[in-house]
């Protein structure tokens, strides 16, 4: 039989090793998608017949052979410079500016000219024609712009049977519009490239996402994935490392998709049946104003992983608190005492309800002694004695189980958004994506987490259990060494209220046990 008593304390232990699981599952366990050759949406099947809407991705599996490549095109704005390659590819994408600039003086580059799949790249269904047009260069109007608003640069690519024309619209914000016409109507595919490969991170999404016409995000993550995804009509298709993106757009026609997954390398392709396509591209940062500016819909390719739902409307409440303070450590404190004075109410009755169950702790072990052989007589005994003293066995729990929705949402904004990039707190802390070079707000951590567990009523009747309480702050300090040091600053700001706040109710409850003896 176990007692009430037991149960309490094991949810409370199963509610804090969660936090434990979930982060070490999410980094090294998430499970890879297993994407079918015809997962094509069930409203496209109404809307399109089968014939009409199937992809052939076999003539983009592999492109074949190249000749020599050079650089065509050079473009340069006040944010970034672009190189167009002789087979009318983005063979380099620079982005300029403080944040970018690296530690050795160079600036952050997020497409490369060793990439399989560049952006801009057309591969034709028709074998014979698709290893000609690998082995024949464009010609350009312009070898050189120097972007100042908007500008065009024209390329052209002279087939035996065909003429491939593209006429590209740089803008200043990163976005571009590509017109590609063909003299004679052929099948072909055209994509936004691989994910740039700038900030690669193990412990968040590297790969494609596409929006589907009914606004759900499909993910193929890269390294992962099986098979193919085919999405008629979509929104977008985005190739995203951490904090950059390699999209194509249109919300209004809507594009054909299809994601192949050579190598597990998820490759995007549009599928253009008429000849010819006008499509809208950005390549840069997942920056959410900048994104919004050019259109809201945009920023839905900052996602935040399975904890989206919370992390997206936690941003924005980040965001707010920062357009006011302009520093996100600060940000992230305010939030954080915020987060705490709203969950009081609920916080308070936890703390009284475990204060209560401490001071039952010599009764309750008389019933269980007593009614030993008798569980349900023990059992009802125990709540009445739990109704008379006003004591909730779970009240404890509670406050943490309405932490974890916060904490995880939290742990997803700060891995993941862009804006955290290089954002400056206080001395040491230039970077509150990145962990605590010193260590120091892990451990400031670990003790204020074991301070607050030293003055928190404790009961545990099961030893092993009480060991296992104890050693949690360590490993949780072990977890955030390698954190974000903003995620490290929330938790230990939270710890530090939580300790204010448990003297707070000992306090009050000292007093009133006090008055109840006078």
């Amino acid at each position: 039989m176990v007692d009430k008593m037991s149960q309490n304390q094991r949810m409370a232990l199963a509610v804090i090793l969660s936090v434990i699981f979930f982060v070490v599952y999410d980094m090294y366990f998430m499970p890879k998608a297993n994407l079918q050759e015809n997962n094509v949406t069930k409203q496209v099947v109404e809307q399109k017949s089968l014939q009409q809407t199937a992809i052939n991705t076999k003539s983009i599996k592999k492109s074949p052979p190249t000749t020599k490549i050079s650089n065509l095109v050079t473009i340069e704005a006040k944010n970034f410079k672009i190189e167009i390659d002789s087979l009318g590819r983005i063979l380099s994408y620079t982005l300029l500016g403080k944040k970018f600039k690296k530690e050795d003086g160079s600036y952050t580059t997020i497409i490369k000219d060793d990439m399989k799949l560049k952006p801009l790249e057309i591969r034709f269904s028709d074998k014979v024609l698709n290893t000609e047009a690998f082995s024949t260069p464009y010609t350009t109007n312009k070898s050189e712009i120097k972007l100042n608003g908007k500008q065009s640069v024209t390329l052209t690519q002279r087939l035996s049977s065909n003429v491939v024309t593209k006429k590209i619209t740089f803008n200043e914000n990163g976005t571009y519009k590509i017109e590609i016409s063909l003299k004679k109507p052929v099948e072909f595919f055209i994509s936004n490239g691989e994910h740039p490969v700038a900030e690669r991170d193990r412990f968040v999404f590297n790969g494609v996402i596409v929006e589907k016409s009914d606004d759900t995000l499909e993910k193929v993550q890269s390294g992962k994935s099986e098979g193919s995804l085919k999405v008629m009509d979509a929104k977008f298709v985005a190739s995203n490392d951490k904090y950059y993106t390699s999209m194509f757009y249109d919300f209004n026609k809507g594009l054909d998709v299809v994601v192949s997954t050579e190598d597990k390398d998820p490759k995007p392709f549009v599928k253009v049946e008429s000849g010819a396509v006008t499509l809208n591209g950005y390549i840069g940062a997942k920056d959410y104003d900048k994104l919004k500016a050019i259109d809201p819909r945009l920023t839905n390719v900052i996602e935040y992983g399975f904890f989206t739902f919370v992390a997206r409307p936690m941003f924005l409440f980040l965001k707010m608190i920062y357009n006011f303070i302009g520093n996100w450590g600060w940000t992230i404190v305010i939030a954080t005492i915020l987060i705490k004075l709203v969950l009081f109410p609920l916080t308070f009755k936890g703390m009284v309800s475990m204060n209560k169950m401490k001071e039952l702790s010599p009764k309750i072990k008389e019933i269980q002694a007593k009614y030993k052989g008798e569980p349900q007589k023990m059992n009802a005994k125990m709540m009445e004695l739990y109704k008379k003293h006003g004591a909730n066995p779970m009240g404890g729990c509670l406050p943490m189980i309405m932490q974890i929705p916060i904490f995880f949402a939290l742990y997803r904004v700060l891995l993941n958004s862009f804006e955290l990039k290089q954002s400056a707190w206080i001395l040491w802390y230039q970077d509150l994506s990145a962990m605590d070079p010193y260590y120091v707000l892990p451990l400031l951590m670990g003790a204020t987490m074991f301070w607050q567990q030293h003055i928190t009523p404790q009961n545990f009747s099961d030893p092993m259990q009480a060991k296992i309480m104890k050693f949690l702050p360590i490993i949780f300090t072990f977890f955030f060494v390698t954190f974000p040091a903003g995620l490290t600053l929330y938790w230990f700001v939270n710890n530090l209220f939580s300790v204010g706040q448990q003297y707070y109710v000992n306090a009050i409850f000292e007093k009133a046990k006090e008055k109840n003896k006078g």
